[in-house]
């Protein structure tokens, strides 16, 4: 006998800022995706930036995704090369440790206008504690969103 499901309030599954969840809907999986954020030439459509914050570096595109896309906002990536971290569990921490600062300071860049595709790509040496990380995070998700947004609106910082 299955239970029946509890109904969810309104606006959880369109509006991602109602919970500090992260949602499968934003990690960057398309391959196409992927490979326009990295192609050399970027493309037709604008090409893509990159920004420096040690010890991470973004690579990010504005993205003009199809009608039938319900999901509206960023959608991001996070590459910690073995040549960085040799241990498995090193990238792993790394990983986890850039997940959840991107989760704590997302609403700097979320809008409901705001289509962009994030990678972030780790280029320290050794591991780096949370504190920097969400610093880094942060500085970069308000450099992509003054360069996404007129220069005319203000900005929030994370939490």
């Amino acid at each position: 006998m299955k239970l029946p499901k509890k109904p969810k309030p309104d606006g959880i599954h369109n509006n991602p800022m109602t919970s500090l969840r992260l949602y499968k809907k934003e990690k960057l999986c398309s391959q196409k995706a992927i490979e326009k954020l990295f192609s050399p030439a970027g493309n037709a459509d604008g090409g893509n930036s990159f920004i420096m914050a040690y010890p991470w570096r973004a690579v990010w595109r504005e993205s003009h995704r199809h009608e039938n896309d319900r999901w509206k906002g960023a959608r991001f990536l996070i590459a910690v090369p073995k040549k960085r971290l040799r241990h498995a569990v090193d990238r792993v921490t790394m990983r986890r440790r850039c997940r959840e600062a991107y989760r704590l300071c997302r609403q700097t860049l979320l809008t409901d206008a705001t289509n962009v595709d994030i990678a972030f790509i780790y280029v320290g040496q050794g591991l780096t504690d949370f504190n920097r990380t969400q610093r880094a995070v942060e500085k970069i998700l308000t450099r992509i969103y003054r360069a996404i947004q007129p220069s005319d609106q203000g900005d929030e910082s994370c939490k």
